[in-house]
């Protein structure tokens, strides 16, 4: 359903040049334990009533998750300076990891940029497919298996090429295992499932942070991922779908409460333990438009994310679109630098935590060369890590 536009206001900024962005160092020194709150229901896009999936049977019960965290503790091995490192990236797609031949051709095409030192390929996309041979049971169970390459394999193939390799993986936007097992995904307080438009427009479930299944599950795969070889994993999607604030009025307090941060710093904690416990280390990444929106629950408070290194996607598909909210229309105009200047101007108050942070520029409206362009301007906000792609 549309949103309502009345009494919003349209953004817009002059564009010009932005220079300077100061480094905070911060210590983090405070020890803080995290309660998660098990057992919730949820809404769907409908003002009158939730959207769900008539599935509820009998003796279906909800996965409660209770795990408790302290955001001052790091496990394993990983190593600090490997967060702290410039990081510079080409990503590849999910089509070029179709068989080695694909691959291979795939890393040849890379452009010469200065400067790039990792390749990183997709193992797993929004939606919940992956593009390797895993061998995590759940993943052949709810049929996300795409892909027939062996994860060592790849990693051959990028270390030849002069590259070293590193995996994105999508986290919580999975409808997949959701339809295996109806309690890894969102319930409505009547224990169906929800999903997140109508079923005539496409609407799909998704993990739950709130399900032990579900974050186990991508455990599993972060782990397997990192003993395979990959040096870096990210890990995007560790979020909640965009519920409308009418959605709240069906949804348990939790839900509504400020600490609903704390079960996705939880799961992203876990994650970062899996990675670094196999000699990896794992950044987790936002969408530039959830930024935007204020759906930042997993960098709301850094206290208490093990994981220091956050990667910004600017996705100038998507912001070219205009961004939306219930108050305000982001619009973004002119080239891919541009749009990328008034971007990193719009949120460098939200950011300000994290002067670190690598952006990722993509988008398929725009070709790499102007990618490459865009890249410049974030350098003139203190950015010096990019992917792109």
């Amino acid at each position: 359903m549309g949103r309502k536009t009345k009494g919003r206001k349209i953004y817009k900024t002059k564009e010009k040049n932005y220079y300077g962005k100061t480094p905070l160092g911060k210590a983090f020194s405070v020890a803080l334990s995290v309660l998660l709150i098990g057992g919730l229901g949820f809404i769907g896009y409908s003002v009158a009533e939730p959207i769900v999936n008539y599935t509820k049977k009998k003796g279906d019960d909800t996965v409660n998750v209770s795990d408790t965290s302290d955001p001052s503790e790091k496990k394993g091995s990983g190593s600090e300076d490997s967060e702290t490192a410039v990081y510079k990236a080409y990503a590849l797609k999910a089509a070029d990891l179709k068989n080695i031949d694909a691959l291979n051709a795939a890393l040849d095409r890379i452009p010469a940029v200065t400067g790039i030192e990792f390749v990183e390929v997709p193992l797993k996309v929004s939606g919940g497919n992956i593009y390797y041979k895993s061998g995590v049971q759940l993943a052949s169970d709810c049929h996300a298996v795409q892909g027939s390459l062996v994860l060592s394999d790849i990693v051959t193939a990028i270390d030849d090429a002069g590259y070293k390799p590193a995996g994105l993986v999508s986290a919580f936007n999975d409808s997949l295992l959701p339809k295996l097992d109806k309690n890894t995904s969102y319930l409505v307080k009547t224990g169906e499932q929800w999903i997140d438009n109508t079923q005539e427009a496409g609407g799909k479930p998704w993990l739950t942070p709130y399900s032990s299944t579900s974050v186990n599950y991508i455990g599993d795969i972060v782990t397997e991922i990192a003993s395979a070889g990959f040096k870096k994993i990210i890990c995007s999607d560790i979020s909640y779908p965009d519920f409308r604030k009418v959605d709240l009025e069906y949804l348990p307090d939790e839900l509504a409460d400020k600490k609903r941060f704390q079960v996705l710093t939880s799961a992203a904690n876990l994650f970062y333990d899996r990675a670094v416990n196999y000699g990896s280390s794992l950044s987790v990444e936002i969408s530039g438009t959830d930024i935007l929106k204020g759906n930042t629950d997993l960098i709301d408070e850094p206290l208490y994310l093990n994981v220091k290194s956050l990667v910004v996607n600017i996705n100038i598909d998507e912001i070219s679109k205009g961004v939306h909210t219930d108050a305000t229309v982001y619009e973004f105009t002119g080239t891919a630098a541009d749009k990328t200047a008034k971007f990193l101007e719009l949120t460098k108050d939200k950011l300000k935590d994290y002067d670190k942070a690598v952006i990722r520029l993509t988008g398929t409206s725009v070709g790499v060369d102007e990618l490459l362009k865009a890249k410049e301007v974030i350098t003139d906000y203190g950015y010096e890590s990019f992917i792109i792609g």
